[in-house]
């Protein structure tokens, strides 16, 4: 198992998003701007990433 992990923010609102998109949010672990959360670098995680890229920026350095 891989122990990298990543950092994303959340930086815009699921308000008039599909609902998809808002549950994706809630998947990684966000439901407000600008909180964080840290999960394990899989691709997974990384294709929930990619499916909220408006949404979310990954934090570097952490």
């Amino acid at each position: 198992m891989s122990d990298k992990t990543i950092t994303v923010e959340q930086i815009g609102s699921p308000i008039r998003r599909p609902a998809v998109q808002e549950a994706t949010l809630k998947g990684l672990g966000l439901n407000k701007r600008h909180r964080r959360s840290t999960l394990q670098d899989t691709p997974a995680v990384r294709g929930m990433i990619a499916k909220v890229a408006h949404l979310v920026r990954v934090v570097e350095g952490e």
